[in-house]
């Protein structure tokens, strides 16, 4: 009996984190709040038990490794979000939260093998602790179970899970073959981030509303604000990478730069040729900046550079448009966390 309290107590810890998102958000209504972390509770139970479904113990290790290890669990919330604007109680909604999270922890998976990760969630990756190869068919194994729970609730479900997965799989190999040689690279940058962030945010709000039976026009409105969003949110990171302090991010700053990730902050630096921009250009025209002082130097600068304030504007932009989206919404709560969300992603930056 004590195993299961302990691991009772434990997923309840771990839903606590997205009701955690939920209070930061300043919502003022505790009914609501209680709702959605009495759903919440109720998906990350399910979700624990379906990420460790399979019959081989040992396989059931692999794929559960990472749901047990927690997560910010946004996609739920905003599955539960968008569930507000038609029944949030409707069979299923809870079934689209888990769905929608295992696709997000099947892409961990993945992610981590190309990156070479050694945690996620502050515990050893799976290719780490099983291989690359198991970790790839864990990641495999989780995106194929989202696929049968989105068939139990109809093909409208299992439609937008499989565009989703193609999305999410084209926008991963976009990144990986780089932009075509006439093509502008910030434009490439932002077809990536569509494919690889946003799409499912935009799912998640989409089958939240669909499982809940909301009108179409709110469906749309939703993963257009999810697409937005899923935009802003990926140059908040980049930026945060560049200017935010490790006390703030938990990370180190500048990894991007180390690694070579085309961040748009590092694109729109590459692109600006103006003479006040000359010593960062030189310094990011090779690549990773893995020299000490070149990478200290180019992390001093960007904290002054032109393209970081294009950056952020461009967040803003993306914010704006979010923001957009959620004009033919109700006034509901639901609608105020969502308005919300888009100041907390904006002052992740500030």
């Amino acid at each position: 009996m004590g195993r299961i309290r302990t691991q009772s107590t434990a997923i309840a810890d771990r839903a606590e984190v997205g009701s955690g998102l939920l209070a930061r958000l300043c919502l003022d209504d505790p009914e609501f709040e209680a709702r959605m972390g009495q759903a919440l509770a109720g998906a990350e139970q399910r979700l624990h038990d379906c990420a460790r479904a399979a019959e081989d113990p040992r396989i059931a290790d692999l794929t559960g490794h990472l749901a047990s290890a927690g997560g910010k669990r946004m996609r739920p919330v905003l599955v539960l979000l968008g569930a507000e604007f038609g029944d949030p109680w409707r069979h299923g909604v809870i079934q689209a939260a888990v769905i929608a999270e295992l696709v997000h922890i099947s892409s961990l998976y993945h992610d981590d093998v190309m990156d070479e990760a050694a945690t996620r969630h502050g515990v050893p990756s799976a290719n780490v602790r099983w291989g690359r190869r198991a970790a790839v068919f864990g990641g495999d194994w989780l995106l194929a179970r989202s696929a049968q729970l989105a068939a139990d609730l109809g093909p409208h479900a299992l439609r937008l899970n499989a565009e989703t997965a193609g999305r999410l799989v084209a926008g991963q190999l976009r990144e990986l073959t780089g932009p075509a040689p006439d093509e502008d690279p910030i434009d490439h940058y932002f077809e990536v981030t569509a494919g690889k962030t946003a799409a499912l945010l935009a799912m998640s709000l989409g089958i939240g509303a669909l499982q809940a039976a909301a009108p179409e026009p709110y469906v749309r409105a939703l993963t257009t604000y999810g697409e937005h969003l899923g935009a802003a949110f990926q140059i908040a990171d980049d930026l945060l990478d560049l200017t935010g302090p490790a006390e703030v991010t938990g990370k180190e700053r500048g990894k991007d730069l180390l690694a070579g990730v085309p961040s748009l902050p590092v694109l729109l630096a590459l692109a600006d040729r103006s003479p006040g921009n000359e010593e960062l250009r030189n310094l990011l025209l090779d690549g990773p900046v893995t020299d000490p002082v070149a990478h200290g130097r180019a992390l001093e600068l960007f904290t002054v550079a032109r393209a970081t304030a294009q950056a952020e504007a461009m967040m803003h932009q993306r914010l704006a448009g979010a923001r957009d989206a959620l004009g033919t919404l109700p006034q509901r709560t639901a609608r105020r966390a969502l308005d919300a969300l888009c100041d907390f992603v904006a002052f992740r930056t500030s």
